[in-house]
């Protein structure tokens, strides 16, 4: 064999351990878990980011240790061009192919909002506005473009999102969340509807979410939700006005300061159910599912009052009488006054 053939071979076998040794810490860097902490971590693949810096993002936060093995590895898979932007859980144990597969997948990180049982929609709309995960899209006063867009059965936002947690991929604008929350809230109020009981004093579903928007708001307590809504059906068949406290204050506004007074109570409004018979034109607030199903199942009896006990639990004194109401008003007025006393001392 000439020296020139020995060079050759020589220099053809080094090539050929390079490769193999190039290729094995290649296979190695796939195969092997990438360093994040016990915790995981959260890795944003930000819209519009090439693989590249996706990779070299990757490298900077010390998940993998060189990106070129990563980078080779998209192209030829032809997975490159395949990654979708949010927010991954990066968890331990991940390798370098399952975290691609995981970014070309779109397995993204979901946030959860929960809305919460009588909020008013002003008030969600602000608790979506503080969440970091949410894009703002709207404005208080952009409700009317967002009920036909979402293609609402009223035209009034209030009571019309059902609370409930939702989970969504960060960058999920207000309205989309919106959207689910309408459209859960129609699917739960058609189903309620269905099963409603015949003594059920509303109309149509959407009185059913106006009476119910009431009792969410009267009582927290899930044993006196049948009950009020009870008390509301027979005042309702017996053409008495609801005089409702809830109501007064939600046709006062943002101007109401805490404290409902006689004025407040005397002064009409539509939503003034001392000064006006019947149910209100709207929701007040957001009921959950039990309230809708307590006003459409009021709970039998004779009672036409209620008023707070004053106890601490938020629970109710309901009467038969005008003269049993005047005696439970007056023992929650002496607990009051008694409260506030030892608050004063304290």
């Amino acid at each position: 064999m000439s020296v020139f053939l020995k060079i050759i071979l020589g220099l053809a076998v080094a090539v050929l351990v390079a490769f193999l040794a190039v290729f094995a810490d290649y296979r190695r860097f796939l195969d092997t878990p990438v360093d994040v902490l016990a915790t995981g971590f959260v890795f944003e693949v930000r819209p519009g980011m090439a693989f590249g810096q996706i990779s070299a993002a990757l490298v900077d936060d010390g998940i993998i240790e060189d990106a070129t093995y990563l980078q080779l590895y998209a192209r030829f898979a032809g997975l490159a061009a395949r990654v979708q932007a949010g927010e991954y859980e990066i968890a331990p144990g991940t390798t370098p192919i399952t975290l691609l597969e995981k970014f070309v997948s779109g397995d993204v990180r979901l946030h959860s909002f929960t809305i919460v049982e009588g909020w008013t929609f002003r008030e969600l709309l602000v608790a979506l506005h503080a969440d970091a995960g949410v894009l703002n899209s709207m404005e208080f006063e952009d409700w009317p473009a967002l009920l036909q867009g979402i293609e609402a059965p009223a035209d009034y936002p209030e009571g019309l999102f059902l609370p409930e947690t939702y989970r969504f991929p960060k960058g999920t604008s207000d309205a989309d969340l919106l959207r689910q929350a309408s459209d859960l809230m129609q699917k739960t109020l058609t189903d309620e509807w269905l099963g409603r009981a015949p003594e059920s004093p509303v109309a149509s579903p959407y009185e059913a979410l106006v009476l119910a928007s009431i009792i969410e708001k009267e009582t927290a307590l899930a044993t006196e939700r049948p009950r009020i809504s009870g008390v509301f059906a027979r005042r309702l068949e017996q053409r008495m006005r609801l005089q409702t406290d809830p109501t007064v204050i939600y046709g006062i506004g943002v101007e109401f300061n805490g404290n409902l007074t006689r004025k407040d109570m005397r002064t009409d409004t539509p939503y003034n159910t001392y000064t006006r018979a019947g149910l209100p034109p709207t929701p007040i607030a957001l009921p959950g599912q039990a309230a809708i199903n307590a006003a459409l199942h009021p709970a039998a009896g004779t009672e036409v009052y209620f008023v707070a006990t004053g106890l601490g639990d938020g629970s109710h004194q309901f009467s038969n009488t005008k003269a049993e109401h005047d005696a439970a008003v007056q023992a929650y007025l002496v607990r009051l006054r008694a409260a506030r006393a030892q608050n004063r001392v304290e």
